[in-house]
């Protein structure tokens, strides 16, 4: 998902963090999406990727899951243009 052009890629290190944690860092960074850059969020919990995927899905974001690791997902998350 990630695109050569886009601004910057920004990490939410989410790992060992549970739930309601990871959604909540997340919303600190969305704001970031609305200058065009990218979120990747980092997490080792399935409970708290599906909350963050279930609030994108409700804002109509852009996303890829990618499980580089048995049991880490990393989430990139852009605004639909």
């Amino acid at each position: 998902m990630s695109d050569k052009h886009a601004l910057e890629i920004l990490t939410v290190d989410c790992l060992g963090d549970i739930c309601p944690l990871p959604l909540m860092k997340f919303k600190e960074m969305k704001k970031a999406l609305q200058e065009g850059r990218e979120i990747m969020l980092v997490t080792d919990h399935s409970c708290a990727a599906e909350n963050v995927l279930d609030y994108c899905r409700s804002l109509h974001y852009q996303f890829e899951v990618v499980e580089p690791i048995s049991g880490v997902w990393e989430i990139y998350v852009r605004k639909a243009p």
